[in-house]
C-alpha cells in the first residue's frame, strides 16, 4: 500500500462526509473574482508591466477605512482607548466627556475591564443606552432586556434565523428573502437546511417591494416548506434603495396575515442620501400602525461596520427581539449564554456610536465636523456614481438612495451568454472577471446576490474617493464599449 492510499485511509473528514449543507455556502463577496484579484495584485509586485493597470481596485466590499483610506472618527478612537487603558484618562488633553463615559462604562464591567467576560446579552450600560437611542429614534421605548449585543450583526442574524429552524427534512423551514439579496442570507439558510423563498425587488420601481410578488412568492412555497419568517434589508444591500414608510407598512400587513416572523436588517440605515428623506425603522413603523400590529414579533439589526463610522474590524452589532414571551425568552437566552458573550471591544464601539457627544461637550465640535465631513463625501459619491453608470451606453443604475453600492444592469450580447454557459460560468461572472483582467478592476456579480433570470448586473461600492470614482467609470467605460465590439 502507497504512502498515498495510508493517508487517504486515515482521513476522518473527506468530501465524502462533510456536512453536505456546506456545499450551498457561496461567499460572493469574497469569491472566485476576489480570489483571481488577490492573484494578479501578486503577479504585479513580480512584473508591474504585466497587466494595462498597475493595481487592483478593490471595489467588492463595503470597508470604509479599507476602500476609501476613511480616518477613524477621533470620539469612537478615544473612547476605545480610555476603556482599553484607563490611565490615559489622566492626561491633561484627553476630553472630559469622553472620561466621564468611559468611568461610567467601566463600572458596568467586572473588575473595570474589558478583559471580563460580559453579560452573555452585552454590558449592561450599553444595551441602555442602545435602548435610549432606538427611542429617540423611533418614538417609542425600547426595554433594554430585549437588546443583545452581537459579534457584528452577522451573528446576530445567523442566531435569530436558527430559531426559525424546525430541522424537517421533508418540509423545512421556509425563509423569504429579497432578490437581489445580500449573501449572508442564502449562504446561512442553506447551511440551516432551509427553504429559500425568494421575492423579487421590483428594478423598474427604484427595487421597491410589490405585495403581488410577495404573495405569488409565499403560495408557489408553501408546498415545499413551513413559511416562518420574511427578510427584509432596508437600506438595501446590493441595490441600495430605501423602502418608504408606505411599503413597509404593507410588508408588515402582508406577514401578519402569514403570521411571519420580520427580519429587519437596518445595518445601513445611517446611510440615507436622500433629501429631505428621514429612516423610518421597521419597528417605528409597526407601533405607529397600532394594534394588532404593535404586538408581532420581530427583529431589527445594526452594525458598527456600516454607517459613516465603518468600525468594520471591531465586529460591533446588535439586535432588538420584541414581543417575544417569557417562555421563548428564556430559551433565547440560553442560547445566547452559551456563546458567553461578544467582543467587549465591539460592544464599546456600538456605544460610542449610539452614544455620540451631546452639544457643548468638549468633543461635539470635533466629532461633528468628522461625521459631517464623511457622510457628505458618501453622499457626493452616491449621486456621481449613479449619474457617471446611466451615462454609459447598455448600463442601467437606479439611484442611490442609502447604503454603500450601486448595482448597475448590464445588457449582454447573446454570444456572451453562450459563451459563458459553455465554460460553466455565469455570464456576469464571465463580464466581471473580463473587467478585472481589462482593468483592475474587481466588483462582484450580480448572480452571487441572486437576480431575475436574463437579467444581468454587478455591485461595486460608493466608498472609492470622488476622484478614483471618476477614473473607475470612465476605465469601465472604455472595457464596456470594446467588449460589446467583441461580443456582437
Amino acid at each position: 500500500m502507497d504512502s498515498n492510499t495510508q493517508e487517504n485511509e486515515n482521513e476522518s473528514l473527506t468530501m465524502n462526509n462533510l456536512n453536505p449543507y456546506i456545499f450551498g455556502v457561496t461567499d460572493s463577496v469574497r469569491g472566485p473574482t476576489v480570489t483571481r484579484a488577490v492573484e494578479i495584485e501578486q503577479q504585479l509586485k513580480n512584473d508591474v508591466n504585466r497587466f494595462p493597470f498597475y493595481r487592483v481596485i478593490r471595489a467588492n466590499i463595503g470597508d470604509p477605512h479599507a476602500s476609501a483610506n476613511q480616518s477613524p472618527i477621533t470620539y469612537i478612537r478615544q473612547f476605545v482607548v480610555g476603556c482599553t487603558y484607563p490611565p490615559l484618562m489622566n492626561m491633561s488633553d484627553f476630553p472630559s466627556d469622553i472620561k466621564h463615559r468611559v468611568e461610567r462604562l467601566l463600572d458596568s464591567c467586572g473588575g473595570k475591564s474589558l478583559g471580563s467576560y460580559t453579560e452573555s446579552q452585552g454590558i449592561r450600560t450599553v444595551r441602555e443606552d442602545i435602548a435610549n437611542y432606538i427611542a429617540r429614534r423611533d418614538g417609542y421605548p425600547a426595554n433594554p432586556s430585549d437588546i443583545y449585543l452581537c459579534n457584528g450583526a452577522t451573528e446576530g442574524i445567523r442566531l435569530v434565523l436558527k430559531l426559525l429552524m424546525n430541522n424537517d427534512r421533508n418540509k423545512p423551514s421556509g425563509i423569504m428573502i429579497p432578490v437581489p439579496q445580500y449573501s449572508l442570507y442564502s449562504d446561512t439558510l442553506s447551511l440551516y437546511g432551509a427553504y429559500q423563498i425568494g421575492y423579487y425587488l421590483d428594478e423598474d420601481n427604484n427595487w421597491a417591494l410589490n405585495l403581488d410578488e410577495l404573495e405569488r412568492s409565499f403560495d408557489e412555497a408553501k408546498e415545499h416548506c413551513v413559511p416562518r419568517g420574511i427578510v427584509i434589508i432596508n437600506p438595501g444591500n446590493p441595490t441600495g434603495q430605501i423602502l418608504t414608510a408606505e411599503n413597509i407598512r404593507m410588508v408588515i400587513k402582508f406577514a401578519y396575515k402569514h403570521k411571519l416572523f420580520i427580519v429587519a436588517d437596518e445595518v445601513y440605515q445611517e446611510n440615507i442620501y436622500l433629501p429631505n428623506f428621514k429612516f423610518c425603522s421597521f419597528k417605528k413603523a409597526l407601533m405607529d400602525l397600532g394594534s394588532p400590529y404593535n404586538q408581532m414579533q420581530m427583529a431589527s439589526f445594526h452594525s458598527a461596520s456600516k454607517g459613516w463610522h465603518g468600525e468594520c474590524g471591531s465586529r460591533g452589532g446588535y439586535y432588538e427581539l420584541i414581543n417575544l414571551t417569557e417562555d421563548v425568552r428564556i430559551q433565547v437566552n440560553k442560547l445566547v449564554s452559551a456563546g458567553i458573550c461578544s467582543t467587549a471591544w465591539g460592544q464599546v464601539v456600538m456605544n460610542a456610536i449610539i452614544n455620540p457627544p451631546r452639544k457643548g461637550e468638549p468633543s461635539y465640535e470635533l466629532y461633528e465636523k468628522e461625521r459631517s465631513d464623511v457622510f457628505n463625501r458618501l453622499k457626493q459619491k452616491a449621486n456621481l456614481i449613479t449619474d457617471l453608470f446611466n451615462s454609459v451606453e447598455g448600463v442601467r443604475c437606479n439611484r442611490v438612495m442609502g447604503a454603500m453600492y450601486a448595482f448597475p444592469r448590464i445588457d449582454l450580447p447573446e454570444k456572451t451568454v453562450e459563451h459563458a454557459k459553455s465554460i460553466n460560468m455565469t455570464p456576469d461572472t464571465f463580464y466581471c472577471f473580463q473587467l478585472l483582467e481589462k482593468t483592475g478592476i474587481c466588483v462582484v456579480p450580480g448572480s452571487g446576490f441572486k437576480q431575475r433570470p436574463n437579467t444581468y448586473h454587478f455591485r461595486i461600492t460608493i466608498l472609492s474617493p470622488v476622484d478614483e470614482i471618476k477614473q473607475i467609470v470612465e476605465r469601465f467605460r472604455t472595457f464596456h464599449e470594446s467588449f460589446l465590439r467583441e461580443w456582437q
